[in-house]
Order: structure tokens, then sequence, then C-alpha cells
């Protein structure tokens, strides 16, 4: 695949995109792609501490987005807003998603797989559906005409976590490496997410961590002998 004159991707929380499609953003990015990023949800939820001060968790999770877009080369990070937990794919919701898509322009959008099975986390499902919806939405100059942007029509839709797979980005080492620097901008989510605590044993965990994502990437790519970030690719849009 030629690599996108300009591309968003659209996460349901902060770290989503990193995990799904970080790589493919970095070695974009490198060659020349204008990558944005759009966050869905404040990301309120993502932590085991019950005392936490949910205020200063969203502004940290934003500021850790902003630094993981930085490592992949990211030009901006689009923040919805929504309550972490409560995602749904409404009106609103699309209409603003819409104005993103219209306003950024992508010739790629990157998004969760709305129809993988069994997935847990209703974000994820919501997230999913918002972005097809929106760029329904975006391509159509009877969907929210009120809007300053002109219709968009992207020309790919790639899903990262899909159901279906049939298409790979392959990664080298420069991108891989961009991907976990991404990762682990994500501080807050170490113990959760990724099982790095605060002790002796933190740089043994973060290797660990590396090694099982390198090990994902590497399954994924097992048939084209290298690292890749697998998608289900839609042109047809």
């Amino acid at each position: 695949m030629s690599v996108p004159r300009r591309a968003l991707a659209i996460g349901a929380h902060p770290d989503d995109i990193e995990f799904g499609c970080g790589g493919t953003l970095a070695k974009w990015a490198r060659a020349g792609c204008v990558v944005h990023l759009l966050v869905l949800t404040d990301g309120s939820k993502g932590s085991w501490d019950a005392a936490a001060d949910l205020a200063d968790l969203v502004t940290t999770r934003q500021s850790e987005q902003r630094d993981a877009a930085a490592a992949l080369g990211a030009v901006e990070v689009h923040f919805l807003g929504e309550v972490d937990g409560e995602l749904v794919a409404g009106e609103v919701q699309r209409a603003e998603v819409c104005r993103i898509i219209r306003l950024v322009r992508p010739e790629v959008v990157l998004g969760h797989d709305p129809w993988k099975r069994y997935r847990l986390h209703p974000d994820h499902r919501e997230a999913g559906r918002l972005t097809v919806e929106s760029i329904v939405a975006a391509r159509d100059p009877h969907f929210f005409p009120g809007q300053q942007e002109a219709p968009c029509r992207p020309e790919r839709l790639m899903l990262f976590e899909p159901d279906e797979i049939d298409h790979l980005e392959l990664l080298d080492a420069v991108d891989l490496r961009a991907k976990l620097d991404a990762l682990h901008c994500h501080r807050s989510q170490w113990r959760s997410t990724m099982g790095i605590g605060d002790g002796p044993d933190a740089g043994s965990q973060r290797l660990a961590f590396e090694a099982k994502v390198i090990a994902e990437l590497d399954r994924a790519g097992a048939d084209v002998s290298g690292p890749a970030e697998p998608f289900k690719l839609m042109t047809d849009l």
C-alpha cells in the first residue's frame, strides 16, 4: 500500500491507537504522511485506584496521549471528551467525528473493528460504529449540511483489532521502537494495562511488556517473515 498523504486514527481511549496501529502511523509519518489522532473518551476509568482524582487523571491521560503522538510523529491530537465507559455512537458524537474527518481530510482512516466478535469493552464497539458511521456522514453533503467543512470521502478504512485480517503493515526496527516508546508514554496505564510497577522489578517488567508486544506482532507477520500490524482493509467507501 502506498503511503497516504494524510491519515486519521480514531481510538476509544488514550493508548488504543498506539496498541492498534502505532507502528503503521510511525512508518507513514517518517515517509511524509500528515498524521492526526482522534481520541473519543476522556480515559477517566483508567485507574485501579478507587480514590483517584478523576479530573487529574483526565488531564494526565491527555498529556500522555500528546507525548505518545509526538513519539509517533503525529502532528495533532483531537479529543472528543466523551466519558470513559459511556461512549455511544449517537447523532451528536457522529456530527463531531464527521466534522473532524472533513477538517483533517484524510486519505486513510484507521479505527476499531465494530464487527469483532466477543469484544468485551463497550467503548471499543461503539468507537468502531462511530468511525464507520461518521465516514458515511462525512462523504455526503446532506449529512450535517450546516458544517463549514466540505464533504470528504476517504479512500481507505483500516480496522485494527480485526475480526478478519486481510492486510498487514510490515514494521522495521525504527517503526517498532516508535510504537513501544509511544506506548510507554502512557505511564498512568503501566500497572493496569502493561504490568509494569514502580518497584525494583520495573525494568524487567518493562522489557517483558515489550517482548509480549513484539511477539504478538511477530505472530501477525509470520507469513511475511517480519513483525506486522494486522488490519481489515476496506476500500469501497
